[in-house]
């Protein structure tokens, strides 16, 4: 028998049971037939494949009208009464599905709202299945029926329906000890507080351990507890003992009074403990996710060695302080935190700085400025701690929160003192050579003045022989005058063009190469960034070869590289985007490409793409936050494993990366 047809089998076992003691335990005085079990109803077609659902509901019917008969109740409410258990029973299971196959999902808001929709509405329908059956049969008061059926239902389907749903997989926080205490505490305190028959307000007293247990234990253990205490609660109450049973008798009410008051108290648990433990288990996978993504970032910020990165809080004092910053610096971290930034620069770099920006000379305002989006990669003044000054090429961004407050500053800066200094020696070169230029462009002239005279007079001559001034010219003369006449023209013609390339070389990133699966690497890679895709609303879709594709390399650079392919086309891609990623694999290597729909690169800024810092005109323009490193950085980790990258991009097209990395040797 297959596991779905077992649990069938059981829920319906019990719920044959259950419904039989409950009818049996109703008074006499009452109207209804105490809390049956709907709830289990609503398992038993939840759980079973969606074409076998008219077979359960057939067998609910069945159960309900088997169980219901064993009162004393005329055959009209017996049949209203079961009625309307079926046509509740549909429409919550209904609801709760969806329409999908498998169990149902209790893990996100809108799980939540589903769950309390679908509860609400099956205690609508009970509630009008009690005025209507109230009202054909005559058998009391339709309010009070309506009431009594609707509240006793809807305790059910709020207690039993989450035992029957994919919870939160956060599993326990507390340890062995606590939870046997937990335990301990619902086993001493519920009897405690049920027995006595005027302990109502001290009932209340197990709330608390069942918030408790909601959020330390696991999902599957707080509904246990929960559910072990509202059948004591029920039990008790049904043979007449405790708080609410003998409340309505205290106060002559009607008997059915008893069950209205514990359905509320039911139901009342299950509204504080089910919220509970999805918010629980949403703040664990928060948690998670966000320390994935601390530790991937940590990774990349400490192997950027040829890079300083100095983050700071909103005082600026120093918080982070990476490897690239020590070895560009000469400070090591400890001796920087919690220190301000104003140790690496001095008072005239300062108000050297604040002139060049047209600001006041303080260090405030000079920090203020160049953390506008416009000041990308600056030139700065830095002092090493052995005192020696350099010149940084300085990116300088804000931290802030969702409502915009700063909470601090991060600045990535590159040293480039070497190649100030060789500006400087270009301005200087650049002088002489216009003295130069000076000179070739008086020679030039006075060579072109040279050469006109007789290349026109060479061209007149040639034109009286076209036009036949010293006879008839044969096609074969004609056609040498011609040519003669086109390559006088292209004397006349002079092209100088001077090209200047320069290109800074990264330091090594220390790679330790070993054989590693491609296919590992993107969809660790892709995993990584695919929270960002889902908050952003941009499709993600992954395609590898179903066998390994090896590789020689480091499988933690490689990650970095679709880590960095990936992010950047999340987002630089609008919402209702898509970022493909494919993993293709030959004899010459194989091929990583990303493709995205997003906002493109203008090809007049395309060859710099893969320089430090680069970040394009588009995305400043619309103030897309980044550093501009992380395509320097896959770059070089490719050019390292001996590949190459190159992209293909239009502005508003999306663009296209290709990652081609060698064949294992």
């Amino acid at each position: 028998m297959r596991s779905w047809q077992l649990r069938a089998a059981g829920l319906l076992v019990l719920m044959v049971v259950l419904g039989a003691l409950t009818v049996r335990s109703a008074p006499l005085a009452g109207h209804v037939v105490g809390s049956w079990p709907v709830g289990l109803a609503t398992g038993l077609v939840v759980l079973a494949p969606r074409r076998a659902a008219p077979l359960m509901l057939g067998l609910v019917l069945l159960a309900a009208l088997l169980s219901l008969s064993l009162t004393d109740r005329p055959v009209g409410v017996v049949v209203g009464y079961s009625l309307t258990i079926v046509l509740e029973t549909a429409l919550v299971a209904r609801l709760l599905l969806g329409g999908r196959e498998g169990r149902w999902r209790l893990r996100r808001d809108a799980d939540l709202r589903r769950y309390l929709a679908a509860c609400a509405i099956g205690g609508v329908v009970a509630t009008l299945g009690g005025a209507v059956t109230s009202v054909l049969t005559g058998l009391g008061e339709p309010w009070f029926v309506a009431l009594t059926l609707g509240t006793a239902h809807l305790a059910s389907q709020l207690v039993l329906t989450p035992l029957w749903a994919r919870l939160p997989s956060h599993g326990t926080l507390a340890r062995r000890p606590e939870r046997m205490l937990q335990w301990g505490a619902v086993a001493v305190v519920t009897p405690a507080v049920f027995a006595p028959e005027l302990s109502l307000p001290l009932v209340f007293l197990v709330i608390p351990l069942l918030a408790w247990s909601a959020l330390r234990t696991s999902p599957a253990q707080a509904l246990a507890q929960m559910v072990a205490v509202l059948a004591f609660a029920v039990a008790m109450t049904t043979f007449g003992r405790g708080p609410f049973a003998f409340l309505p008798g205290l106060l002559e009410m009607e008997h059915d009074v008893r069950g209205v008051l514990t359905a509320a108290y039911a139901a009342s648990c299950a509204l504080i403990v089910v919220p509970l433990l999805l918010r629980v288990g949403e703040s664990i996978e928060a948690a998670r996710a966000a320390s994935a993504e601390r530790d991937t970032l940590d990774r990349i910020v400490r192997s950027a060695t040829g890079t300083a990165i100095v983050g700071t809080d909103d005082q600026g004092r120093v918080t982070l302080f990476n490897p690239g910053a020590e070895r560009l610096l000469g400070y090591t971290a400890a001796e920087v935190v919690g220190e301000t930034t104003r140790v690496f620069h001095t008072a005239e770099q300062i108000a050297a700085k604040a002139e060049e920006l047209g600001v006041e000379p303080r260090f405030s305002e000079v920090v203020r400025r160049m953390a506008e989006p416009d000041m990308a990669g600056e030139d700065m003044g830095f002092v090493r701690k052995d005192g020696a000054v350099r010149t940084h090429s300085m990116t300088l961004g804000r931290i802030t929160d969702d409502a915009g407050r700063v909470l601090g500053y991060v600045s990535t800066s590159e040293d480039v003192t070497e190649r100030v200094h060789t500006e400087e020696a270009l301005r200087e070169a650049l002088a002489r050579m216009q003295e130069v230029d000076a000179v070739k462009d008086a020679f030039v002239s006075s060579v072109s003045h040279e050469l006109r005279t007789p290349i026109t007079s060479i061209q007149g001559y040639l034109e009286m022989l076209e036009d036949g001034s010293f006879g008839q010219l044969s096609t074969a003369q004609k056609s040498a005058v011609a040519r003669v006449a086109g390559n006088s023209e292209r004397l006349l013609i002079l092209i100088d063009d001077l090209l200047t390339l320069s290109r800074v070389q990264e330091d090594g990133l220390g790679l330790s190469d070993k054989v590693v699966d491609l296919c590992e690497v993107v969809a660790t890679g892709c995993a990584v960034v695919a929270p960002g895709g889902e908050r952003s609303r941009v499709v993600l879709t992954v395609d590898v070869p179903a066998h390994p594709v090896p590789c020689l390399g480091n499988r933690e650079m490689l990650e970095r590289v679709v880590i960095n392919l990936v992010g950047n086309a999340i987002k630089f891609t609008p919402a209702g985007g898509h970022v493909d990623v494919a993993l293709t694999s030959a004899a010459e290597g194989s091929t990583i490409t990303v493709t995205d729909t997003g906002i493109g690169i203008p090809p007049e800024e395309q060859a710099r793409l893969f320089t430090r810092f680069f970040r394009s005109s588009l995305a400043q323009a619309q103030a897309i936050p980044g550093s501009g490193l992380g395509l320097s950085i896959a770059y070089s980790v490719v050019a390292q494993h001996g590949g190459t990258m190159r992209a293909e991009s239009a502005p508003g097209q999306g663009t296209t990366f290709f990652v081609d990395l060698p064949p294992l040797p």
